[in-house]
């Protein structure tokens, strides 16, 4: 049957949502299969359709879906084409969500918050998902979130084996934009060989989103080619303040690295003028034509996302391929 790979008795199946198909295309390529043949279109007022067109009875179904613009109605898609699933018979259904959608949102900064994050899990689990998989949570301890596997993948190695081969190692550092991210950072210093750590010391006002004030670096970025690591670039504000920072303090250059580029309002114009020698991000959310600029680099995640796919459908281990274990 077209799209479903076939191991004994189990049957894996790959289906996309409408956000970002090549992304699951080139998931399914790289399992040497081919995504379900699936129906969705939207009604007249915003209802989302679905409909798988073969039958997914006993299947092993790994959802994928992406989550950057028009995230309300991907992530109801998504829950859409889980139900289904799950009221096809499916076996297992695994929630694919590389960009997992409110991650920001993990915790109550002022009374009478959310905890958004949560609430999406809960949702996923109500759904049917049995399962979640995703790449560089915001924090890895929104796996707890959901009463279930959750696989944390890590983008890490993707970025690091193409950076590798962008700088001297022997004379770079690695710059967090925060304090928080330190120790990401570490993980980074580590695959690059012991470089030296620095990190940007931010302000932010919690009141007004997307904001920050980058001051100054702790740690000795003076002549060396930097590498600039977060989880996201959203509007770019932060990057971009951070690496003029890291340049005034006397930096050779920049390499900024991220897992998502979220790229939303003024990214595009505050990435191709910060300064940047290059920006270098992963497809986990679709990067149309209109957002690409002369110094972007997007990389493929699919053959990460692939080999933990197999993985989890071969009963493996998904920590030993990816070492997802948390500094």
């Amino acid at each position: 049957m077209t799209g479903i790979i076939t191991s004994g008795e189990k049957r894996l199946v790959i289906v996309s949502g409408r956000a970002h198909p090549q992304l699951a295309l080139d998931v399914a390529r790289e399992l040497g299969t081919e995504v379900l043949s699936s129906t969705a279109y939207d009604f007249a007022n915003g209802e989302t359709y679905v409909r798988f067109n073969e039958s997914v009875r006993g299947c092993d179904v790994f959802v994928v879906q992406s989550h950057g613009d028009r995230v309300n109605d991907w992530l109801m898609e998504q829950l859409i084409m889980v139900d289904a699933l799950k009221r096809a018979s499916a076996k297992r259904i695994t929630v694919v969500a590389p960009f997992f959608p409110y991650a920001r949102q993990d915790k109550k900064h002022l009374g009478r918050e959310p905890i958004s994050a949560r609430l999406v899990a809960d949702m996923y689990a109500a759904a049917g998902a049995d399962r979640i998989m995703s790449v560089d949570l915001h924090t890895a301890q929104e796996q707890g979130f959901f009463d279930g596997p959750w696989d944390h993948l890590w983008a890490q190695p993707v970025l690091v084996d193409y950076i590798k081969g962008r700088l001297d190692v022997t004379n770079a550092a690695v710059v967090s934009p925060d304090a928080g991210r330190i120790r990401v950072a570490e993980r980074w210093a580590n695959a690059l060989g012991g470089s030296p750590l620095a990190f940007v010391h931010k302000t932010r006002d919690i009141t007004r989103p997307n904001e920050a004030v980058a001051n100054r670096v702790v740690g000795d970025v003076e002549g060396r080619s930097c590498v600039l690591v977060d989880d996201m670039i959203d509007t770019g504000g932060t990057i971009a303040k951070a690496v003029k920072v890291v340049l005034d303090a006397g930096a050779k250059d920049v390499i900024v690295a991220a897992t998502h580029g979220v790229l939303s309002g003024p990214a595009i114009e505050r990435l191709a003028t910060c300064g940047a020698r290059e920006v270098v991000i992963t497809d986990t959310l679709p990067i149309p034509q209109g957002k690409r600029f002369e110094r972007l680099t997007v990389l493929s995640i699919a053959p990460l996302l692939a080999r933990a796919i197999k993985a989890v459908f071969d009963d493996g281990s998904v920590a030993e391929l990816f070492d997802t274990t948390e500094v």
